[in-house]
């Protein structure tokens, strides 16, 4: 065995080790607040997440892709005839929801409503030290920004765990309208404001997933934002009602809102809530067709051990994991490939995995597309989407929130559309059983694409396979910094 075997050999040991290290941790922490059950796995198929409530008779609207999103959240937010609550990781004053000469800087969109209903914006505080963005200059400047000479508020939040932030992305209107993704109100880091054709932009391109919600369900985001704003300011909003069944929707869709609030930083939540890692660990286990994830991130050993699972033990021969991850994720990349390579070793030979990522392509220009989205699709029967990565931050210190829906019609429009977008296929093209779309037009387009990219070719379409995903990969940054700050 040459020394480069033996060094990948180590490496994957010392990975195992420091991996089973913070599992066990995890076990210990969960059991300590009451919450083993999110790391269970239901003895039979099981959907709806257990602890939280489900709501009956929503609007459930998935927007795709920032050039769709932010507009209707704007329209939304100038409509106002009670509030506007906004939370985020980072809003920027100058950002514009929509594209245009006449198109308004946020700041000034929210300055203008606050004139007639109160606005109030949550935002993260920044890290302790400016050793990522935003820092904490940023933040109070885009504080700044955001109340100067209007009659905003703005209020920063500082209570995290060491090293971990404030990341859902919410917008509540009226505590009738709810927006739930993972789009930030900023061009920090790459512009928000793409769309589903993905053309060639500078500096980066940006795929992302937003849900505008209507219905009861809006009680549970606008709940999680006044328990946080009552908890940082001292103020005493009051508690939110349950809005009707829209008029557009009276059946509706059955709808749960999931959180992740680390124990220890909020009153409200002593012990915490694990609601998103729990309703993925349930989904993932009960999957019997396919697995679809889109993720900026794909860190958290626990949820790579269920898809390794799946893999080595399929429920029927047809069954498939496709993943769309970044080509570069801003940070992570060796933790992510490594639980690839966990992933490739499950699934041997067998062809049950195809992992991708998109690019952006013309005839003389190719760009990359961050994929920033958080989608989880199973079955055509469970849909979740949200700001919570599939990594330690996410689903145990970060805090968060996702929407989960298990309307089949819903769920399976969803997929299609998000396969038309990737493949460059129409929806006729890529609606049939999903094993046989992802093995007749996901595989040979991505395959195709990266052949093209080893020989130095240009490319042809946005869809390739997963660059440096491979057996031998760096598997210790994930887990050493679980160990560190995962207190």
């Amino acid at each position: 065995m040459d020394l480069s075997s033996r060094l990948a050999r180590l490496d994957a040991k010392v990975g195992d080790g420091l991996e089973a290290v913070l599992r066990r941790h995890h076990v210990r922490r969960l059991r300590r607040l009451g919450w083993s059950d999110a790391l269970g796995v239901p003895a039979e198929p099981a959907w709806w997440s257990p602890r939280v409530p489900v709501r009956s008779g929503n609007a459930f609207d998935v927007l795709v892709d920032g050039a769709a999103a932010l507009p209707a959240i704007e329209e939304a937010v100038r409509g106002a005839r009670d509030h506007v609550h906004i939370a985020g990781w980072h809003s920027s004053p100058d950002f514009q929801l929509s594209r245009g000469p006449a198109a308004p800087r946020l700041r000034d969109l929210l300055a203008e409503v606050a004139e007639r209903v109160p606005v109030r914006v949550l935002l993260w505080a920044g890290p302790p030290l400016p050793v990522f963005e935003p820092t904490r200059t940023m933040a109070r400047a885009a504080r700044e920004g955001f109340t100067r000479g209007s009659k905003v508020e703005c209020v920063l939040d500082r209570r995290e765990r060491t090293l971990h932030c404030h990341h859902e992305k919410i917008v509540i209107v009226d505590g009738e309208v709810a927006f739930v993704g993972g789009i930030d109100l900023t061009a920090l880091q790459g512009d928000r404001h793409d769309e589903d054709r993905h053309p060639p932009r500078d500096p980066l391109g940006w795929h992302d997933v937003a849900v505008r919600l209507a219905g009861p369900a809006v009680v549970d985001v606008a709940r999680h934002f006044v328990q946080r704003w009552n908890d940082v300011t001292g103020d005493q909003l009051p508690e939110p009602a349950p809005p009707p069944p829209p008029s557009e929707a009276p059946q509706g869709v059955e709808v749960q809102v999931l959180r992740t609030v680390p124990e220890g930083i909020y009153g409200f939540s002593p012990h915490g809530e694990f609601t998103i890692l729990s309703a993925y660990l349930q989904a993932l286990s009960s999957a019997q067709d396919y697995i679809y994830l889109e993720n900026q991130f794909l860190w958290s050993p626990e949820i790579v051990d269920v898809l390794c699972d799946k893999l080595e033990r399929p429920p029927r021969e047809e069954f498939r994991v496709l993943l769309l991850l970044p080509a570069r994720p801003n940070n992570g990349a060796d933790t992510t490939r490594g639980q690839l390579a966990r992933l490739l070793e499950a699934d041997g030979d067998a062809g049950r995995l195809l992992a991708t990522t998109i690019s952006a392509h013309d005839e003389s220009t190719s760009a990359p597309v961050y994929v920033h989205a958080k989608v989880g699709i199973v079955d055509d029967r469970w849909l979740t989407v949200g700001s919570a990565n599939l990594n330690e931050h996410s689903l145990f210190n970060d805090t968060e929130m996702n929407v989960l829906t298990c309307d089949r019609e819903l769920a399976r429009s969803t997929r299609l559309r998000l396969w038309s977008e990737h493949t460059e296929q129409p929806v006729q093209a890529v609606d049939g059983d999903p094993h046989t779309v992802i093995d007749a037009v996901w595989r040979p387009i991505a395959e195709e694409q990266a052949r093209r990219h080893r020989d130095d070719l240009p490319p042809t379409h946005r869809l390739r396979l997963l660059e440096h995903v491979s057996r031998r990969a760096d598997r210790l940054q994930g887990p050493l910094r679980g160990l560190l700050v995962d207190g």
